[in-house]
């Protein structure tokens, strides 16, 4: 079910009235019911996917919390924690890997294995990750077993993030699930404005920026002479969709009295490809970080590693070098979690050796604008940044969605030697067609730049919701009309499209 959807709607408002009516002790239940509904809607033969993996990371949460409860250590400890990983992302990696590792057998052997077609569940690589996340938290001793296993349920499954997060840690959202919230004006009204934006950024911004990707992508020797605005209406069809979505889904939980972690912090004024990273769905990174990465730097064999290169290398080399690596494989599992296709392999090896070189070389960075005399407080310095940094975000997105990693480099070179604007104007838009297309590309530049003038404004650190929130209820009221109207006069009136993180 789409958050875009009226069914969607529909049901937040049936799961707003019935949980503010329910008895304060039975509210979490009406999340928990809710939150099923929800997913029996999209296909009731999912459902076993989500039951399995909530059911596997609660056992061996509740079985490890009992060995540590009578003494026994992590080594005895493990053994109930890795057959449950594996038995959890085993599911992950059969239904997302499968066809891929067949396909890529067949063409290594030569042999015909058929690949199977697997239906992967919506929303299967975020509930994975948010319940592995859990029991690894228990195992670490970072957080209690729930020994409810309707309560873990909710916590598992909660709608609004369901299908496309932020993945939540228990520590920051368990409490706030279970605890009965009242009903609050504030919240109400702070969370439909949030979500009036969200939609906003999809419906407006998003839908039309998509009928212009498709057709250059899906069709590239067609639209040749406009490779470059197909990448680049890609990355704001993205930024607009997935962040659109979490403004859904914040909102929608904002207006049950539940914070969410945000996900994304304006990505596109970062000044490095690192600090791209802690802006653009920084839930992911931050699951990463903590169970990937840390364990990864802190194993044995790459303590050896370590060891190695600083004997190899020098000290500050060998030191780094550990740090670089991990970065590596870090970005290769965020590329293979985006998809099981090649392109999605160099999509994360791209970054990883991004980071990973820019930790190597941050020394020489600094000796570099020492020699310059450059403080890094520049104006034009800051800009530099900016602009190096959106060049190298841009690049990645060829790999992100072109057909394969072939037709990436494809599509560069046609952005680098065939360069005609105005074959953007021969791309049929909504039900119109051609007619409509320069209106189509008007109403996306006016969204960007009311989308980006508002972060830009965010970033000076103007806390622009509490600002509205100060205004007078006319005037508040007249604000919100105008967004919901602005949905309704300038939205896409092309094929609707789904959000595409749901898909993950």
């Amino acid at each position: 079910m789409s958050l875009v959807s009226n069914s969607f709607l529909l049901l937040a408002g049936a799961t707003l009235l019935v949980y503010y009516l329910a008895p304060a002790g039975f509210r979490w239940g009406v999340l928990l019911l809710f939150s099923y509904i929800y997913y029996i809607m999209g296909g009731i033969r999912l459902t076993g996917f989500l039951l399995f993996s909530t059911l596997v990371t609660y056992t061996a949460a509740l079985l490890i919390g009992r060995m540590y409860d009578r003494g026994d250590g992590p080594g005895k400890a493990k053994r109930i924690l890795v057959p449950a990983l594996l038995l959890n992302f085993g599911m992950l990696c059969y239904l997302k890997y499968t066809g891929f590792l067949l396909e890529n057998l067949s063409a290594l052997s030569g042999m015909n294995l058929r690949g199977m077609d697997l239906v992967l569940p919506l929303g299967i690589s975020f509930y994975t990750f948010q319940s592995s996340g859990y029991l690894l938290d228990v195992y670490w001793k970072r957080i209690e077993a729930e020994k409810n296993p309707l309560k873990y349920a909710l916590f598992v499954s909660f709608f609004p993030q369901l299908m496309q997060g932020p993945i939540g840690r228990y520590s920051l959202l368990a409490n706030q699930l279970y605890k009965p919230h009242s009903l609050r004006m504030e919240n109400l009204a702070r969370g439909a404005q949030r979500m009036l934006w969200g939609f906003f950024k999809k419906m407006v911004i998003a839908d039309w920026a998509v009928v212009f990707v498709d057709a250059i992508f899906d069709t590239p020797d067609l639209y040749q002479g406009v490779a470059l605005f197909g990448v680049l209406f890609y990355m704001i069809q993205l930024y607009a969709d997935f962040s659109g979505a979490m403004d859904v889904v914040i909102g929608f939980s904002q207006m049950l009295g539940i914070t969410l972690e945000e996900n994304f912090r304006r990505p596109f004024f970062a000044t490095s490809m690192s600090d791209f990273w802690h802006r653009w769905h920084i839930t992911l990174g931050n699951w990463m970080k903590e169970y990937l990465f840390y364990p990864v730097t802190l194993s044995g064999w790459m303590s050896k590693f370590s060891k190695w290169s600083k004997k190899t290398f020098g000290r500050k080399t060998g030191r780094t070098l550990p740090i670089a690596l991990a970065d590596i494989i870090v970005f290769l599992a965020v590329g293979i979690w985006h998809g099981a296709e090649w392109k999605y392999v160099v999509y994360g090896l791209y970054n990883g050796l991004i980071i990973g070189s820019s930790e190597l070389l941050a020394n020489r960075y600094r000796q570099w604008k020492k020699a310059l005399h450059i403080s890094g407080k520049e104006t034009w310095y800051f800009a530099f940044t900016l602009v190096r940094t959106l060049f190298l975000t841009i690049t990645r997105m060829y790999f992100d969605r072109a057909d394969s990693v072939s037709a990436a480099f494809r599509m560069m070179k046609d952005t680098l030697t065939c360069f005609h604007p105005s074959v953007l104007l021969t791309i049929p838009a909504g039900r119109d067609g051609l007619s409509f297309t320069p209106y189509a590309l008007i109403i996306i530049v006016v969204g960007c730049i009311l989308l980006f003038t508002v972060e830009a404004l965010q970033e000076r650190g103007i806390r622009i919701r509490e600002s509205l929130a100060k205004l007078p209820l006319p005037a508040t009221a007249a604000i919100y009309f105008i967004l919901l109207l602005s949905i309704g006069l300038f939205g896409s009136t092309a094929a609707t499209k789904g959000f595409i993180y749901a898909q993950f």
